[in-house]
């Protein structure tokens, strides 16, 4: 209870006194001001026209105009690690949060797992008697934890939050998004075709949940964590807010840069003296060739038109995405809500440059380790940002839209740290409204910054648990101080093997390139900046001072050691992605699926990766027609079904080869089997299983020939795995999802990968019933 019973308790009620007080749930302070986080992803400062980029963002802007830009802020140039830092006011690896969630490991820093200790600035509030809401990307969940099976003590309703709405996962289909409401997965609610992107899904949930509670208590104040998709791949946009960019990019890249550096000092949101990092800032020993930049002169006239057009539509997603928050916005000013939220705009770490230096079609290519095909993106021009692409821009923009700083996400280099930042509050931040601050901070002192404006102390506990310190610390007193020095003066980085330091207005850098493979972290050299005069790194100035780059090195094991960062892992995507992770049931070679059940997330679902399998349904059947398994998309993904009478099975090899299988003979009626099996027979490339398919009705060979499997996942989140239906975008161009199956029933489907054949399936899965 919150406070003692001081009621008067007799053995009539008539004599008794009542207090409820003890009883009732937390009240907020009166006139406890809203917090609306606005979680933007992949956003490179140098995107927005709010601070110096081509893209129109005007609600952001409207936000700058009534509240402060923050020039020196920074994140941990991932996603998860930063998401989880904007929620505790803890540094990532405390966190438990080295990298993004799927890329888990199991020491204390890599686990994917924040531990109660370090509660959630939702946690805080609930408790202080806010509403409190989060809707859009979370990222925060280990994938093993992200099915209906899966413990809810890492979702947003274990994690304090009282409503949800959006993806779990690191990325999702903007037109066919991986969704769930609050504990449970749900399919959208309609159709790209009657105008549905998830950009505007979230924003009339965010109305509606806010809306929910105001009705019934117009004085309850609310917490609203909102995180759109965009700028993640895949770069989805309705072709209208695309097309409003045609030609704003044909200037290429590196003239890009140039143009809005001298945005950028006009408004003074970077020092005077500032100027352009170089392309491709270390040699390509250092940096893998999936993060070199071509330099635009050296494109054909194709690749420049297709890399234009690949900026345009990300700028469509973009501002597409400003539009929609515009409606957000404009909601909370109608309702007379708007002048006492307290606003904090926010990139999770600098522009992506997964998209390859040919850009892509298929970001899933990058988690695979698949080159890119020119060829087939070039195909893909005038689809780009549409259902049938999953597109991503080349490196050359991700370094265009962090200028003037090196490289991009991923990279503890400005490019990957140094993000926008805005906060609004009109009722207090009206007199400085349109200014810039630029002290140096970082994603750890948002919580303390709320905390403080809301007057909130941070609790000693959170449901019995002991909270730790917060290593932040409050940025309000640049509200009123706009040359005040920072209370920052040291932050350390670590991601993906990259490693820097900030400390006293100086920064190291350990020179080492992201997820490259090398290890050998002790020979790496260490580079000196003095970012309080070169704040985009462009003079090294290490020879110079030996004594304080032994120094600053010195402090960066200091502060990895008390911040649990070790060990350093910079293995490749496709190496992190496919390592062994504990799953929710003991490994097993035969595994059941039903219809009428909810997707299975890739992470807990059967993994046919690299291996021979086979997949056999037990079906009664009239006139069939429909799906019978699917897994994935049209952008990597393999489904069984029936079409015009014939069984019919696809492997989608990461979207760019759909190996479909077709029965010699029409499907028979009554009680049967059907299904295929892979036999594996060798490996070209490593990793990429090659074979022969055999597709079966009953013990009848009805179709084979060879097929090759991908290396790595079917997506890097979302597109589960389904019986009785594809679920959001179909795996083959031969239907159009969801396809469910008609005319007949599905038993079970079973899918075996103990390598041993087809027809000697059948005593397993009826043992695996019985266990059911």
């Amino acid at each position: 209870m919150n406070r003692t019973f001081n009621g008067v308790i007799n053995l009539d009620v008539r004599d008794s006194v009542a207090d409820w007080e003890p009883f009732l749930p937390p009240r907020a302070r009166e006139g406890s001001p809203n917090v609306l986080y606005l979680v933007w992803d992949d956003t490179g400062i140098a995107t927005w026209d709010t601070f110096g980029g081509l893209v129109e963002t005007p609600n952001m802007t409207r936000l700058a105009e009534s509240g402060l830009r923050f020039t020196n802020w920074h994140t941990t140039a991932l996603c998860s690690p930063t998401r989880s830092s904007l929620l505790t006011g803890r540094n990532a690896h405390s966190n438990g949060m080295a990298c993004i969630v799927e890329g888990a490991n199991g020491f204390p820093g890599l686990s994917a797992v924040i531990p109660p200790e370090n509660g959630t600035l939702a946690e805080i509030l609930v408790e202080q008697g806010y509403s409190t809401l989060c809707l859009g990307k979370w990222h925060l969940t280990p994938e093993t934890e992200s099915s209906m099976a899966g413990s809810r003590r890492t979702w947003p309703t274990g994690r304090g939050f009282e409503r949800y709405y959006g993806f779990l996962g690191g990325e999702t289909n903007q037109w066919f998004p991986d969704l769930t409401y609050d504990q449970h997965f749900v399919e959208q609610p309609y159709s790209p075709q009657d105008g549905y992107h998830l950009s505007k899904d979230l924003a009339d949930r965010a109305i509606e949940f806010i809306r929910d509670v105001r009705q019934v208590d117009p004085d309850k104040p609310w917490f609203c964590y909102f995180a759109p998709g965009a700028n993640h791949a895949p770069h989805h946009a309705p072709k209208e807010w695309i097309d409003k960019y045609k030609g704003v990019f044909d200037m290429g890249y590196e003239r890009y840069r140039e143009i809005v550096l001298d945005r950028m000092k006009e408004h003074g949101l970077v020092p005077d003296g500032t100027r352009l990092s170089p392309i491709n800032p270390w040699p390509a020993d250092v940096i893998p060739p999936g993060d070199q930049v071509k330099p635009w002169d050296s494109l054909s006239e194709d690749e420049r038109r297709l890399f234009c057009r690949m900026a345009e539509v990300f700028a469509g997603f973009c501002a597409y995405t400003d539009h929609q928050i515009g409606r957000l916005l404009d909601y909370l000013e109608e309702s007379g809500q708007l002048d006492d939220t307290i606003v904090v705009v926010v990139s999770d770490n600098g522009a992506s440059g997964e998209g390859s230096p040919d850009g892509s079609v298929n970001e899933n290519k990058f988690f695979n380790g698949w080159p890119e095909d020119p060829a087939e993106n070039m195909a893909k021009l005038d689809k780009l940002g549409g259902p049938d692409t999953y597109n991503h821009y080349p490196t050359g923009w991700a370094w265009a839209f962090n200028a003037p700083y090196k490289m991009f996400k991923r990279y503890t280099l400005e490019g990957g740290i140094a993000d926008p930042l805005i906060i609004s509050w009109p009722a207090r931040t009206k007199d400085v409204g349109g200014q810039v601050r630029d002290q140096y901070h970082h994603a750890i002192d948002i919580v303390p910054t709320v905390l403080d404006l809301v007057g909130v102390e941070p609790p000693r506990q959170i449901k019995g648990h002991t909270q730790s310190p917060m290593h932040g610390t409050s940025m309000a007193y640049t509200f009123d101080a706009p040359q005040a020095p920072s209370t920052r003066t040291t932050q350390y980085y670590s991601m993906l093997g990259t490693r820097a330091l900030y400390h006293d207005r100086w920064k190291v850098v350990a020179r080492h390139g992201a997820l490259s493979g090398k290890g050998d972290f002790m020979a790496d050299e260490w580079e000196l900046y003095h970012v309080a005069e070169d704040r985009a790194e462009t003079r090294d100035l290490a020879a110079e001072h030996p004594d304080k780059v032994r120094q600053l090195a010195g402090i960066w094991f200091a502060e990895a050691g008390a911040n649990g960062v070790f060990p350093l892992d910079d293995r490749t995507s496709r190496e992190q992605l496919a390592l062994p992770r504990p799953l929710p049931a003991k490994p097993r070679d035969v595994y059941v699926y039903y219809p009428g059940t909810s997707d299975v997330p890739e992470g807990v679902a059967v993994n046919i990766r690299n291996r021979s399998f086979s997949i056999k349904a037990e079906l009664d059947a009239g006139s069939p027609d429909g799906v019978i398994f699917a897994q994935g998309s049209r952008f990597g993904g393999h489904t069984l079904y029936v079409k015009d009478g014939t069984l019919r099975y696809c492997y989608n090899f990461l979207g760019a080869d759909e190996q479909t299988f077709v029965s010699d003979r029409p499907l028979t009626t009554g009680a049967l089997s059907v299904g295929v099996e892979f036999a594996k027979e060798g490996e070209e490339p490593e990793g990429v299983a090659r074979g022969t398919l055999r597709l079966f009705t009953g013990d009848q060979v009805v179709a084979e020939g060879p097929m090759r499997t991908q290396p790595g996942k079917f997506a890097l989140a979302g597109e589960g795995l389904c019986v009785g239906r594809d679920s959001a975008d179909p795996v083959s161009s031969d239907y159009g999802a969801p396809f469910p199956f008609t005319g007949g029933t599905i038993k079970k489907v079973t899918v075996n990968v103990s390598g041993e054949h087809y027809v000697d399936h059948d005593l397993e899965g009826m043992a695996m019933l019985a266990r059911d």
